[in-house]
């Protein structure tokens, strides 16, 4: 994510977003009357008055009130809906419009407040590192390089292997898997990658493993499933489940490390306490030290218009100087908190019931 403008005592902060991780860190940021405007399409009928089916869709400035959010990881998408507050005058104000969210996007999110942990979560996301990490997609026919950036990827370097015959497609070409364990050991020494995605469809990227005697270069290796080889490849790898976990390495090590401690206390029935009940509580007393939040749970209360009670916490435990973090579930660390039911706090100091 990229920051271009911040006034967070005037309440606004204007961001573009670069990749994938950044509808989600903005999932968890953007909240329920909260302002957000941007340039966004939307039907409309000559002369101001909307009807679907005949409408025509232009590009405008529209600026809404946030009702709710829905993000969705298989769609790569955020919706943000509400209802318009501002915009040209063939869009009558209080009617509804949803902003559908992608990499490439800008926006400005105004605030009444911007809470620490909230300015913090904008921090991470446009300033966590970018792991090096090379693409390889390929077959027994063709191979294309790629590295990743922080938006997207750019194209190293491709080449063709010697095509077989068909009754012969099960087989690989061992001189052309030859000639691409020499470019991942070049661009390995070239680029000092922190990781290697081979990427392919069937069983190519086993194979060619099979054929990898370099130890380091092993231990950097992720394998991957793409449907086909080519540029549009590499797209669809860097949207695999595998290269996104890579890309978010380092958070999630943090992340797994701050659930352990809140185990930790737990099973020594000392300075911890979990469930909305007794964190609540612990908030309340101004106790809370550390408070870990789950993704999933944020999602759920907003759809449940329950997530006033989350959002108080959070307030309480700022207020009292502690710090605030936000769970992703989809690691072994977010799911032992959710099993813990989504939401867990480190005391200051043990309470009494």
């Amino acid at each position: 994510m990229k920051i271009l403008r911040s006034n967070t005592k005037k309440g606004e902060v204007k961001v573009r977003l670069e990749n994938l991780d950044d509808l989600w860190y903005l999932s968890s940021l953007i909240d329920a009357k909260d302002k957000v405007s941007g340039s966004t399409q939307r039907k409309i009928k000559k002369g101001g008055e909307e009807e679907k089916g005949s409408a025509t869709k232009k590009t405008i400035f529209l600026m809404i009130e946030v009702e709710k959010l829905e993000f969705s990881k298989h769609s790569n998408t955020l919706r943000v809906a509400g209802t318009v507050v501002e915009g040209p005058e063939d869009v009558p104000h209080g009617s509804h419009h949803t902003f559908g969210l992608e990499e490439g996007d800008e926006i400005t999110i105004t605030k009444e407040k911007w809470l620490k942990y909230q300015i913090d979560r904008l921090e991470e996301a446009t300033n966590s590192k970018m792991p090096k990490i090379l693409i390889c997609v390929f077959d027994r026919e063709e191979v294309y390089f790629a590295i990743s950036k922080k938006y997207g990827y750019e194209l190293v370097s491709s080449m063709e292997g010697e095509v077989q015959k068909k009754e012969m497609k099960a087989k690989y070409n061992e001189s052309f898997y030859t000639d691409i364990i020499k470019a991942l050991t070049e661009y390995s020494k070239r680029y000092k990658l922190d990781n290697i995605v081979l990427a392919s469809p069937a069983f190519f990227k086993e194979d060619l493993f099979k054929q990898i005697t370099d130890e380091d270069i092993k231990k950097k290796i992720v394998l991957a499933t793409c449907s086909s080889v080519g540029e549009n490849a590499i797209n669809e790898v860097l949207k695999r489940a595998e290269v996104r976990e890579i890309m978010k390495k380092d958070q999630i090590s943090k992340e797994v490390n701050l659930v352990e401690k809140l185990l930790s206390e737990i099973s020594k029935e000392a300075m911890a306490v979990y469930g909305m009940k007794e964190v609540r509580e612990a908030s309340n007393a101004g106790a809370i030290q550390i408070l870990l939040v789950t993704d999933l749970l944020i999602q759920k209360t907003r759809k449940e218009n329950t997530y006033t009670q989350i959002e108080n916490i959070m307030k309480n435990t700022e207020a009292a100087k502690g710090e605030v973090h936000i769970i992703t579930a989809e690691h072994e660390g977010g799911r032992r908190l959710e099993g813990l039911g989504g939401i867990g706090a480190i005391l200051r100091y043990k309470l009494k019931y």
